[in-house]
């Protein structure tokens, strides 16, 4: 492109489901995959060449090469499998992402704006709902099951996983990130808007039957339309409008 060419968008795309976790595996397989990979590829070719010689009568070294080779490919491997779990994770988390996001997406029939990985100060939000019920911060969780019946349970302010606390307490997380969003749209617009976590584990049965605690959800994705239905006006669509518009070009802007 030239000095006196320029693109014709104004301005960023909105971003997709999981787009942060996407980059995160593309930094995770460059930064230790992709380098221990080529140095064992170059160093395996390496070795071939010196065999070569050595088969057509030409001085070799193929004891030496394939020390250093088995070496890098040793090494290779050793990176390879440590960062494989995590790998995994993060490709299941982005996977959940999706799967949530695609199906928030058929909101838009009922009036409402989605938004998706919204990134703040050091995380991010998987979605943001926008609608008639109100404002929602939506926090995608995504579990391997075990056979059997496992279920996620909220007793109103911790979830269990399987019987198991998770790591890190999502309840916490969820108002946190609600928190943001609030003072976020606060600054942006001058409106002092609700904003409402929910929680969803794509995939698993959530019993929160036990739960009083109305100000965060935590159920199953295909759930939340009729949580939603389910739900007084909150709020009017113009305030809808401009907190969705304010909200379209932080997005953007970042």
């Amino acid at each position: 492109m030239s000095k006196n060419e320029r693109s014709p968008l104004k301005s960023k795309p909105l971003r997709n489901p999981g787009q942060s976790l996407d980059e995160q595996i593309h930094d995770l397989i460059s930064d230790y995959a992709l380098g221990p990979l080529v140095f064992a590829v170059v160093m395996a070719l390496l070795t071939v060449l010196e065999w070569v010689k050595y088969y057509r009568s030409v001085p070799p070294t193929p004891i030496l090469y394939s020390g250093v080779a088995m070496s890098g490919i040793g090494y290779a491997l050793f990176r390879f499998f440590r960062v494989k779990r995590e790998w995994e994770a993060l490709r299941l988390g982005r996977d959940g992402e999706k799967d949530v996001g695609q199906k928030l997406e058929l909101l838009r029939e009922a009036g409402y704006e989605v938004f998706h990985d919204i990134i703040g100060d050091g995380f991010n939000i998987d979605h943001v709902v926008i609608g008639p019920a109100g404002i929602f911060t939506v926090e995608t969780k995504t579990h391997r099951k075990r056979t059997g019946n496992p279920l996620v349970i909220f007793d109103g302010n911790e979830v269990l996983i399987d019987g198991l606390e998770p790591d890190r307490n999502p309840v916490v997380q969820a108002k946190a990130q609600a928190s943001w969003l609030r003072e976020l749209l606060s600054e942006s617009t001058g409106h002092k808007y609700d904003v409402r976590p929910v929680i969803v584990y794509p995939g698993w049965f959530v019993d929160s039957k036990g739960s009083r605690n109305k100000t965060i959800w935590v159920l199953n994705p295909k759930g939340l339309p009729t949580f939603l239905d389910h739900e007084p006006l909150q709020i009017s669509p113009e305030d809808a409008q401009l907190a969705s518009y304010h909200l379209s070009r932080f997005v953007r802007a970042g």
